[in-house]
Formats: structure tokens, sequence, C-alpha cells
């Protein structure tokens, strides 16, 4: 008689896994949002996703690592790295538009506004670790991926650029303006026309930029 082989056991549910990691992640975010960094305990996290406190140290260790993952994971889903692809067949105006639309709007996003101000209130409490983890995984993640178009910009003759790393941080200051401390500071009067200045202020950046920048 022929014995067939037994089917062997499953994983520990591994799909169960991310997907309780992913709560996790969802609860750490609205949490850091609403009560910022120092008012938000790993039981407040482990309640909201709705498993035990040993779940999320078992993910994430402690909670600057939360943290940490939560800013990584929350800036590259919004920023991902196709954005910053240099295509040496496309208008330099065109790419570096596509990024100053796609970045204003994220800037000034109201979610995106109330983590700024989370982390601020976190450093005025004397925790700037933590608002030097959102710079990292942050605005100096954007920097770095722009400084390198801008780079491959030059290779390919289409800027000339003597400072990547400086014109990047000059790119991004003229395509928002003052519009995300308006927003920070709860100043913005009509959601529509402030929409309308985002875009505008965007494009006028990038025009702004291409004068200083586009080859002679």
């Amino acid at each position: 008689m022929t014995i067939l082989p037994q089917a062997k056991p499953q994983g520990p549910g591994r799909p169960k896994d991310m997907e309780k990691r992913a709560a996790i992640l969802e609860a750490a975010k609205a949490l850091f949002i609403r009560n910022a960094f120092a008012g938000t305990s790993m039981d407040a996290v482990a309640a909201e996703a709705g498993v035990s406190k040993l779940t999320v140290y078992s993910h994430f260790g402690d909670k600057d690592n939360l943290f940490r993952e939560v800013i990584r994971a929350r800036i590259q889903d919004l920023v991902p790295e196709d954005i910053f692809r240099y295509d040496a067949q496309a208008d330099v105006r065109d790419m570096l538009l596509k990024i100053a639309l796609h970045h204003a709007h994220l800037e000034c996003d109201v979610q995106n506004v109330g983590t700024f101000r989370a982390i601020l209130s976190d450093c005025r409490q004397g925790n700037p670790r933590y608002g030097k983890l959102m710079w990292e995984e942050g605005p100096d993640r954007t920097h770095g991926l722009m400084e390198r178009l801008l780079s491959q910009a030059v290779d390919g003759g289409k800027l000339d650029i003597s400072n990547p790393k400086r014109a990047s941080a000059q790119f991004f200051s003229l395509i928002k303006g003052e519009l995300l401390l308006r927003r920070m500071f709860g100043c913005e009067d009509c959601p529509q026309a402030y929409a309308t200045e985002i875009e505008q202020t965007a494009r006028d950046g990038v025009d702004m930029f291409l004068r200083a920048y586009l080859p002679r």
C-alpha cells in the first residue's frame, strides 16, 4: 500500500503578520498626529490596532523604531523614488514640474501638516530626536533624490548647476513659498483659492529655477 506524504503544516500565518504590522502602523500614525509622540503610548497603539502590546513590541522593538517606521512608510508611499527618475529623452521642465506639483500639494496637505505640528510639539517639549528622525526619513531623503536627478541633468547637458545639493534646497523653497507656513498657522481662508495658489506657486517656482540654471 502506498502511503501518501502528509502535507506540511503551514507557517505561522505570515499574511496575518503583515496585516497586523500594517494595522499597527496605521494606528501609530493616527495617534502620533492626534497626540504627538510624547502623548502616544505603546498600550494606546496596541488598543487602536486591536493587537496585544507584545505584538507591537515583537514587530517594532520600541517606540522610537515604531515612529521611524511610521515616517518611513508614510514618506515612501507618498514620495516614491520613481518620481525622481531621470529621463534623458524628456523635457527638463516637464520632469521638474511633475516633482514640483506633487511635492507642493504633498507638503501642504492637511494630514501631513498635522504630522509636522505633532513633531514640532515634541521638539518644543525637549525631544529633538523625533524631529531628527522625521528630517532623515523625509526632507533629507527627498533632497538626496532631487540632488541625484539634478546631477544627472547636468551630466546630460540639460542644466548648468555647480552645486546640485544647494540647488535642490533652492528648488523646494521656490515651489512652495510661504504656503506651508500659512497652513501650519491656519491662515488659508478659502480651500479652493489655496489649492490654486499651491499649483501656480509650484509652476512659477520651476520657471524661476530654470531661468537660473538652464544652460546659456
